[in-house]
């Protein structure tokens, strides 16, 4: 009896199994293997694949300050398999899954694998369970998110090859031609995109929404992609008619204000920031930033207004507290529109010390800062914040941090220039003082400072008493050891020292010769201390006397203010503080080849400035001290071709021709060329031009010494120009490899 019950239990399964097998084509095998298929295998592979789709959007940081990608995904350069085909490494049954760590797609890939190979019923070439077209779009999904693009379009053809009725097969046309978008086939993916959007709209068909959203978001990738704005502008308006997936459709809306933006369309770039801002379903990140977007394109006052009203109330409402740093800046961009600048650099630093903060905002906010500063004259101030632009920022390719980069590079030269003319004038004015003076001085220098270190040593005692008081209250009942009080031990130990000295702790501290050693120490500690603060000869001795030293330091000095007066005239557009530097620096006897240049730059100062009769002056000084010059020559004929020039553009002729022979490997002729031109240049910026070129070519037909000496030349006499400072480097680099 039992055999069987046993017997029949067993023919029961195996009918089970049989007619649930995927060889039978009946309805309950049908059904079984579609029930199994949808709520076992594909559920864990689709619940894998959104694990992996939140992973990235998490991850994934938006840079607000240029147009977002309509997919928020970045992919790495040169990484799509073009090679692999097939249905992917879970067809494959030699591979050791073991030695591979799987990633969230990779387990959405082997979960479609899975499906298609253990629960595929094609029978009679027909395939009928109706879930292996879900299995082939979850596959090329899987594989479009890890980068192989060829095999994910291969996955996405086999379903619209053989599957044309499947519930999913808009949607698979969709992802093919996001693949196909990603191979750089944008024409073919918006060929399939107009025949599925398009002609299927005519013929009036009944697509999903979230579909058509879908289609026209793939349509306006492409059109982007392929440079076609105005087109992917119009795709972008068809997907935003709907907004079912709200991520996407907030992300549309945005870039939908961003291109119009672009255009100086603000008007219209408004409606579309309104419209995202009123979507109550749209990510709080999104309106934040459309928020900030509209108040950059208010067309007036009014709305820039509102703007700013707007933008306060956000800033107090404590759930934006991770958007402090875009919004105090965007206020404070308003407040520098209306000219409260005191405001605004109020409102950046605002923005720099809220937590949290963007890197790429920061540098944005620290280059205002900057601005400000420099408009202002402020250069110094200026300086610091360029320099906290381009000590944040990690991309020195931007166009705009290499523009902060050149005008930083131009304001350290400055800040060098006032820096030494600054230190110059305080030594030559203390170098001009007599003896008894300079002692007068510096006697009062002494006294202040010491003034100044008895009141920090007093308010260092009383900061020290009031944190005594605090700690023995705080300590009070911790216990009655005398070391647990540190009033007490404070006073014990200014007891000891009165007593014994300053001892060291040590054996045999008791004996004498103990404290006359530490006496000793303290004197000689004592006598440094006076040598470096409070020796009025230590500062006597450090004033130059010798005459070259000192003429050293009035020619630097003016060559500095020379300088200075360039950069503010000819980089700066200072005309105000060039000419401070170059009539002072004419006030002071300069050398007398930077005589004419001074006239010349304060000429053209004051010409600038509509200052005629002091123009007229310097004009003057030109004329009848310089008359043969070609400055001269320019003031007396303004109209007329100076023949310098003329013949300036000659040797400048002639040097292409030498440069192209070098080219052409005829070292020996430009050498033999060069020798002849150099004794007829008598433009001095010229010069160091055809030397080095000469030291090229030596080196390319001369032993190494020969050239070393030739380079040598060229660096000691122009060691301040380019070509120098290139012959230097060339040289650093020779004695190097000689060393290795």
């Amino acid at each position: 009896m039992k055999n069987e019950k046993k017997i029949l239990v067993f023919t029961f399964f195996l009918v089970l199994a049989i007619a649930c097998g995927t060889k039978k084509n009946t309805f309950v095998s049908r059904n079984y293997q579609a029930l199994t298929t949808k709520y076992n295998v594909l559920f864990n592979g689709h619940e894998a694949l959104n694990a992996g789709i939140q992973e990235i959007n998490t991850n994934y940081k938006d840079d607000w300050f240029q147009r977002l990608p309509i997919e928020p995904i970045e992919f790495e350069e040169k990484r799509a398999d073009i090679t692999e085909f097939g249905l992917g490494a879970g067809f494959d049954s030699k591979e050791d899954d073991t030695k591979k760590t799987l990633t969230t797609f990779d387990k959405a890939e082997e979960k479609a694998v899975k499906a298609i190979q253990v629960h595929k019923m094609n029978i009679d070439g027909l395939e009928r369970n109706r879930q292996i077209d879900d299995a082939y779009l979850l596959l090329g999904k899987s594989r479009y998110y890890q980068q192989r693009f060829i095999p994910a379009i291969e996955a996405f053809n086999y379903v619209i090859a053989n599957y044309p009725d499947a519930n999913l097969i808009a949607d698979t046309k969709i992802w093919r031609a996001k693949s196909e978008i990603r191979v750089d086939n944008e024409e073919r993916a918006i060929e399939t995109l107009k025949l599925l959007l398009v002609v299927r709209d005519t013929l009036e068909a009944n697509l999903p929404d979230e579909t058509k959203e879908n289609g026209y978001t793939t349509l306006a990738m492409a059109y982007i992609k392929s440079d076609s704005i105005q087109k992917a502008k119009e795709s972008l308006l068809l997907a935003t008619r709907t907004l079912k997936n709200k991520d996407q459709a907030a992300r549309n809306l945005f870039i939908l204000g961003q291109l119009f933006a672009e255009e100086n369309k603000k008007d219209s770039a408004a409606m579309q920031f309104k419209k995202l801002i009123n979507f109550n379903n749209a990510p709080e990140r999104y309106k934040i930033h459309a928020e900030i977007e509209l108040a950059k394109n208010a067309i007036n006052d009014s709305m820039a207004a509102i703007s700013f009203e707007r933008i306060q109330k956000l800033i107090k409402n404590r759930d934006n507290r991770p958007y402090l740093d875009a919004l105090y800046y965007q206020k404070g961009v308003l407040n520098e529109q209306k000219d409260s600048t005191q405001l605004a650099i109020s409102d950046y630093n605002s923005s720099l010390r809220a937590p949290n903060g963007d890197e790429k905002q920061r540098t944005f906010t620290y280059e205002k800062l900057g601005n400000l500063h420099f408009k202002n004259s402020e250069y110094q101030y200026a300086s610091a914040y360029f320099d906290s632009v381009l000590q944040i920022s990690k991309d020195t390719l931007d166009l705009r941090i290499r523009r902060i980069k050149r005008k930083q590079k131009s304001l350290v030269s400055l800040i060098q220039y006032e820096n030494l003319v600054t230190n110059s004038d305080s030594i030559l004015r203390l170098a001009a003082l007599s003896k008894d003076d300079q002692k007068a001085f510096f006697e009062k220098y002494i006294e202040k400072i010491k003034k100044d270190d008895e009141a920090a040593a007093q308010l260092r005692l009383n900061q020290l008493a009031f944190g005594n008081n605090n700690t023995s209250l705080a300590s009070a009942n911790q216990g009655k050891w005398y070391f647990y009080n540190t009033q007490s031990t404070s006073f014990g130990a200014t007891e000891f020292r009165k007593i014994w000295g300053n001892r060291k702790l040590e054996d045999d501290w008791r004996w004498a010769e103990k404290s006359k050693n530490a006496i000793q120490e303290k004197e000689i500690t004592q006598v440094n201390q006076k040598n470096e603060r409070y020796d009025l000869d230590s500062y006597i001795n450090k004033i130059p006397t010798e005459k070259v030293v000192i003429d050293s330091l009035f020619f630097d000095r003016n060559q500095a203010l020379y300088e200075l007066g360039l950069i503010y005239k000819e980089q700066f557009n200072n005309p105000t503080l060039a000419k401070s530097r170059l009539e002072r620096v004419a006030s002071l006897n300069p050398n007398e080849e930077l005589v004419l240049p001074i006239n010349w730059h304060l000429y053209q100062l004051e010409t600038t400035l509509q200052n005629p009769e002091k123009a007229a002056v310097y004009k003057n000084v030109i004329i009848s001290k310089f008359p043969d010059t070609k400055f001269a020559q320019l003031l007396l004929n303004p109209d007329a071709k100076i023949q310098d020039e003329v013949a300036e553009n000659e040797v400048e002729t002639k040097y292409k021709e030498v440069y192209y022979a070098y080219k052409e490997s005829k070292y020996d002729e430009v050498i033999s060329a060069i020798d002849v031109i150099l004794p007829t240049i008598s433009n001095a910026d010229l010069l160091p031009k055809f030397e080095l070129l000469k030291a090229y070519a030596i080196g390319k037909s001369k032993d190494k010494e020969t050239y070393k000496k030739a380079l040598e030349f060229v660096s000691v006499n122009y060691g301040t120009t380019d070509e120098g400072k290139k012959a230097q480097a060339v040289l650093n680099q020779l004695e190097k490899k000689l060393k290795d």
